[in-house]
C-alpha cells in the first residue's frame, strides 16, 4: 500500500501548485508584453518558456504530496484508471479552481494591474476548440503513458516540454486545463480568455481528456508487463494502493 499524505495536505499542495501555475502563465504573459511590445511571436516564446520550466519545477516540488495534478482532467483520468478515489477528485477540483483564480489575481497585482480584470479576449473559434481537444488529449497521453510504463520520473520534464511545444503547435496556445481556463478569465492580458469563450473551452478539454484516456487504455492495457511507477515525482496518490495495485477500469 502507498503511504498517502492526508487529504488536507494534498489539497493545499493542489491549491498552491495551481496558484503558482496561473501566476506563471499570466505573469510571464504580462512581462512578455512589456519586454517585447512589438513582437507577438517573441511574447509567445517567452510565455511558453516560462510556463514549461515552471511546470517542471512545480511537479518536482509538489508531485510527492498530491501527484501535482493542478488540472481537473488529470485528476479525473487518474480516477478512471483507479489511481485515486472519485471523492478525492471532487475535493481536488475546488482547490485547483481556487488556486488558479488566486494565482491570476496575484499576477495582476505583481504587475500593477487591477487585481481582477475580466478578459475580453474571445478565443472560442472552431480552430481553437479543435486545438484544445488535441492539446488536452496529448497532455493526458504524455502523463499516463509515462506512469503506465514505469517512467513517471521523467514526467516533470516531459510535461513541461509538451506544454512548451503546444504553445506553438496549437492555435489555442494549449490551455488543456479547465481550472487554468477559469483562472485566466480574471486577467484582461495577453494570457486571458473571455468568460463567453470559457465554457466551450472546458467542454472540448473534457472531450480531449476522454480521447486521451481511450488512447492510454488502448496502448497500455492492464495485461501489459509494464506497470506504473508509484515512487515517481508525479505518482498518483491512491489511498487504496498505487495504480500498479489496481486493475485498470477497462
Amino acid at each position: 500500500m502507498t503511504n498517502t499524505p492526508p487529504l488536507s495536505r494534498r489539497l493545499f499542495a493542489e491549491f498552491l501548485g495551481s496558484a503558482f501555475l496561473a501566476a506563471i502563465v499570466i505573469g510571464s504573459g504580462i512581462a512578455a508584453q512589456q519586454l517585447s511590445p512589438h513582437d507577438v511571436g517573441l511574447q509567445l516564446a517567452e510565455d511558453a518558456g516560462a510556463t514549461g520550466t515552471g511546470l517542471y519545477v512545480l511537479i518536482l516540488m509538489l508531485g510527492p504530496v498530491s501527484g501535482a495534478h493542478f488540472n481537473p482532467v488529470v485528476s479525473a483520468v487518474a480516477a478512471s484508471l483507479r489511481g485515486m478515489r472519485w471523492r478525492d477528485v471532487l475535493a481536488y477540483l475546488p482547490a485547483q479552481l481556487a488556486g488558479c483564480v488566486c494565482g491570476a489575481v496575484a499576477a495582476n497585482a505583481m504587475f500593477a494591474k487591477a487585481a481582477v480584470s475580466i478578459s475580453v479576449h474571445h478565443r472560442a473559434s472552431p480552430q481553437h476548440l479543435l486545438a484544445e481537444v488535441i492539446a488536452t488529449a496529448g497532455l493526458v497521453l504524455v502523463i499516463f503513458a509515462l506512469i503506465q510504463t514505469r517512467r513517471a520520473a521523467s514526467a516533470p520534464a516531459a510535461v513541461g516540454a509538451y506544454i512548451g511545444a503546444a504553445y506553438f503547435f496549437t492555435s489555442s496556445t494549449s490551455f488543456a486545463n479547465p481550472a487554468i481556463t477559469v483562472g485566466r478569465m480574471f486577467s484582461n492580458t495577453f494570457a486571458g480568455i473571455a468568460p463567453a469563450s470559457a465554457p466551450a473551452f472546458v467542454a472540448v478539454q473534457l472531450i480531449g481528456a476522454a480521447f486521451g484516456l481511450a488512447a492510454v487504455r488502448l496502448l497500455y492495457p492492464p495485461s501489459s508487463e509494464a506497470s506504473p511507477d508509484e515512487h515517481s515525482p508525479l505518482r498518483l496518490p491512491a489511498e487504496r494502493g498505487s495504480l500498479a495495485d489496481q486493475p485498470s477500469a477497462v
